[in-house]
C-alpha cells in the first residue's frame, strides 16, 4: 500500500510540473513575436536580384555574341559542304570538312566555358544577394521588434508571414539613395 501511495505521489507531482510548464509555456508564447519569411520570394522579387541578373547579362553579353558569330560562321560553311561538296575538289572538300570539325569543336568549348563562368558569376551574385537580403531582415525584425524570425518552414499560418512587408521594405531601401553617395 505504501508503494502505490509513494508513485501516487510521484505521479501527481510529475503532473503538477507538467501542468506548471505548460501554463508557463503559454504565457510566454503570448509575449513573443514570431515571423516568417519566404526567402525564395525574396530572392525573386528584390529590385536588387533583378538589378544584379541585368548586370550580369550586360557582363557576358559580348561574349555571347561572339558564340552567336562562331554560329553563324559554321552554319554558313555546313550549308557550303552541303551544297558544293559534290563539285569541290578533294582537297578543298577535306579542308572543309577540318575546318567544320575545328569550328564545331571551338564552339563547344566556348560554350560549356561561358555556361561555367557565367553560373560561376551568377552563383557568386546570389551569394551576395542572400547575404544583403539577410542583413535586410534582421534590420527589419529589429526595427519591428521580433523575438524570432525564420525563413524556409514547412508550413506557417499567413498571420506570421512578414515576406510581403520585408520586401516592402527592401524595396524601399532600394529606391532610397544611400547616405554615402
Amino acid at each position: 500500500m505504501m508503494r502505490i501511495q509513494g508513485k501516487w505521489r510521484v505521479l501527481s507531482r510529475v503532473a503538477l510540473l507538467a501542468v506548471a510548464f505548460a501554463a508557463v509555456n503559454a504565457v510566454a508564447q503570448e509575449s513573443l513575436k514570431v515571423g516568417v519569411v519566404n526567402v525564395g520570394i525574396l530572392l525573386e522579387q528584390a529590385p536588387q536580384t533583378q538589378e544584379a541578373m541585368t548586370a550580369l547579362e550586360a557582363e557576358f553579353a559580348p561574349r555571347q555574341r561572339d558564340l552567336v558569330a562562331m554560329q553563324t560562321s559554321l552554319q554558313e560553311k555546313n550549308e557550303t559542304y552541303q551544297r558544293d561538296a559534290s563539285v569541290m575538289g578533294e582537297e578543298e572538300r577535306v579542308s572543309l570538312e577540318r575546318q567544320i570539325r575545328d569550328e564545331q569543336r571551338d564552339l563547344q568549348r566556348e560554350n560549356t566555358e561561358l555556361n561555367e563562368d557565367f553560373n560561376l558569376r551568377r552563383n557568386e551574385e546570389l551569394g551576395n544577394l542572400q547575404r544583403l537580403l539577410l542583413q535586410e531582415v534582421q534590420a527589419y525584425a529589429r526595427d519591428a521588434d521580433y523575438d524570432l524570425v525564420v525563413a524556409d518552414v514547412l508550413y506557417y499560418s499567413t498571420g506570421v508571414d512578414i515576406t510581403a512587408d520585408v520586401l516592402a521594405t527592401i524595396q524601399a531601401n532600394f529606391l532610397q539613395p544611400s547616405s554615402g553617395e
